[in-house]
């Protein structure tokens, strides 16, 4: 009986749920209610009020205030910030903003910060306001006793400012402001990166030196290399008579500074690698070096290896790799090229050859033993006969040996006589240019050698890179740089132009004579035809730097009558036996003086025309003419 009435009981204990259930939903429905009267009577409120207009209201400063708050993001303000993108994870992806800028579209490729006009002024704003002094004049005696002390006070305020006075340049951060300030307006076409410390003119109370690095604003996107530039410059300061502010009266030409001439030079012995010395006079301001750190910070994170940075006008340490020991020499692995049909070629066949060289050895994770004389063709020297030269007087041997595991081929031999019997090492020798280097792979001696016979063309370095080869070895061409020594001739003729000029490239010579191959040359080169043709191109007034083989420089005499022209020879003293260049080379060819030759020309020529701001060909714009002769034009132009 128990049992039953307990089982009886139990679904009147579970008939309470629909009880629950149903008063949960009329406490739904009651808070629906209250939010539908709510909404109702916002709506309500919201048609009937009409609050006053700001924009009809001109003493309502309500809408300006919003607009010029620092909280606004209205595009009436310029935002600063930093949008992290790929070129700050991977330092290889200015190659291909290069290639996409190339194509028509904007990149912008630039990762480290340059310094802007308004970071450098944020410092000299913070400084409070220089108080007005007062003076109390009593302007009923006019003629009397105010007068006087009137006159006396503004005797007073001018013999207090003492125009004469020398300046602090190394002391006066607003001094220094105004210097920098100065060189960002002076060169509105460079993005400047650093700035050192003013120096003093020994003699010269009212002069400072300051040195600076730089890019010139269009090489900064797609280049696709880390370069920088170097000036140092002398300004002259004189003194406001009336506020006593000191003021830059003017700005000294190229390289005038030499007082702020710093090298930074590196550490280490014969050519050890080590790190440059950061000079501790170098200034960025507050808001750039946050950036610089954060990029930093974030390569760092990556994993990623910053990239040398090289700055034309410093020191160059083109100083020969060595072995630190014997060991080091032993575990090493080397390659080496004997002979070949390289040497003695135009330059351009060199280059050719030994980028498959230096690929092969990047490859087979090998140093490559590389011969550092040159043999320079004929047709570059004024002699007319072939003449061995400096690897180094014509490629940045220091990016070389920084980017590449590479050793020049006289010191190797000399460490190989010392220890390859001792330590028993091996090398694999092989004449046959179809031994790929997919088959050197395997290959465990110490060295490699390969040696090129006589027969052209199977005597040419750059046949280990054609066939199957050709999609494996990459020619890694970043490795290759143009010398900074003649980079610095470049920079300083661009300076004489304040890096704001146009170029064109006149062909003639031998081909201007050839009518049969070019029947249109001559003419669509004259002096005429070219006023005409730069017209639309080039405005009047501009320096027009004019990169041609016309020997005859007084040819383009009557286009001086609307460009201010300028030729390669125009600045000849720059590698004069007076000139920086002249000596650092001698130095390096062991007092022997080195000829600017025609192949240094060219690529100064080269590198100068295509720094200007727009650049006129001969072939296709200049001429209809083909560039290799009749019927040899592309279908596609």
């Amino acid at each position: 009986m128990l049992g039953r009435a307990a089982a009886l009981s139990a679904p009147r204990w579970r008939g309470g749920v629909p009880d629950l259930r149903t008063a949960l939903r009329s406490g739904g429905n009651l808070l629906f209610a209250l939010f539908v009267a709510a909404v109702l009577a916002f709506t309500l409120l919201a048609a009937v009020h009409s609050p006053d207009d700001p924009l009809l209201h001109p003493s309502s400063h309500q809408l300006t205030d919003f607009l010029t708050s620092s909280t606004s993001t209205s595009t009436f303000l310029t935002d600063d910030s930093v949008l992290r993108t790929g070129e700050d994870f991977n330092s290889s992806s200015t190659g291909a903003a290069g290639e996409a800028a190339a194509g028509g579209v904007e990149v912008v490729a630039e990762a480290v910060p340059f310094i802007k006009l308004s970071e450098v002024g944020a410092e000299a704003e913070k400084t409070e306001p220089e108080t007005e002094r007062a003076v109390t004049v009593d302007t009923d005696a006019a003629t009397g006793e105010g007068a006087a002390v009137a006159e006396e006070a503004a005797v007073a305020e001018a013999v207090s400012c003492d125009t004469e006075a020398p300046v602090d340049c190394t002391g006066d951060r607003e001094l220094f402001n105004l210097l920098m300030r100065a060189a960002i307006e002076r060169f509105p076409d460079l993005h400047f990166y650093r700035f050192g410390r003013p120096v003093a003119v020994p003699g010269s109370p009212m002069e400072c030196d300051l040195a600076w690095r730089f890019r010139p604003a269009a090489d900064a996107i797609g280049t696709g290399r880390t370069t920088y530039y170097k000036d140092y410059r002398r300004f002259t300061l004189t003194r406001d008579v009336n506020t006593c502010t000191l003021v830059v009266d003017t700005v000294g030409e190229y390289h005038s500074g030499v007082g702020a001439k710093r090298n930074g030079r590196r550490k280490g012995k014969k050519g050890k690698k080590g790190k440059q010395d950061v000079p501790v006079t170098d200034f960025v301001p507050a808001k750039t070096q946050i950036r610089l750190d954060e990029n930093t910070a974030n390569n760092e994170a990556a994993g990623a290896a910053a990239e040398p940075v090289f700055v034309v006008g410093e020191a160059v340490n083109d100083s020969l790799p060595v072995v630190a020991s014997e060991s080091d020499f032993s575990r090493g692995k080397y390659l080496i090229y004997i002979g070949g049909g390289e040497r003695c070629k135009s330059m351009n066949h060199f280059i050719w050859g030994f980028l498959c060289a230096l690929g092969e050895a990047q490859f087979l994770n090998r140093t490559l033993v590389m011969d550092l004389n040159v043999c320079l063709n004929a047709r570059y020297t004024s002699s007319g006969k072939d003449e061995d030269r400096d690897f180094r007087l014509y490629f940045d041997f220091e990016h070389l040996k920084e980017s590449a595991s590479v050793i020049d081929q006289s010191q190797f031999w000399q460490d190989w006589g010392k220890w390859h019997k001792k330590d028993r090492l091996k090398n694999f020798y092989t004449e046959d240019i179809r031994m790929t280097p997919m088959k050197l792979c395997d290959v465990k001696d110490t060295l490699i050698m390969r040696k090129f016979g006589s027969v052209e063309p199977d005597n040419y370095w750059s046949r280990v890179c054609e066939g199957e080869t050709e999609g494996v070895i990459k020619r890694p061409w970043h490795f290759l740089w143009k010398s900074r020594r003649l980079m610095e001739i470049v920079s300083a003729i661009a300076s004489r132009m304040n890096w704001d000029f146009d170029s064109v490239h006149v062909v003639r010579g031998e081909k201007a004579q050839n009518t049969q191959l070019w029947p249109n040359l001559d003419r669509d080169t004259s002096p005429d035809s070219l006023l005409m043709s730069l017209n639309d191109k080039v405005g009047a007034g501009r320096y027009l730097y004019i990169a041609t083989n016309e020997p005859d420089k007084s040819f383009f005499d009557p286009l001086k009558e609307k460009y201010k022209t300028h030729f390669l020879d125009d600045f000849k003293y720059l590698w004069d036996e007076n000139s920086e260049w002249f000596t650092e080379t001698k130095v390096l060819s062991n007092g022997k003086p080195v000829e600017f030759d025609g192949y240094m020309r060219v690529a100064v020529d080269t590198e100068v025309f295509l720094r200007g701001k727009r650049h006129v060909e001969t072939f296709n714009e200049l001429t209809r003419d083909c560039k290799d002769g009749v019927n040899t034009c592309p279908a596609s132009s």
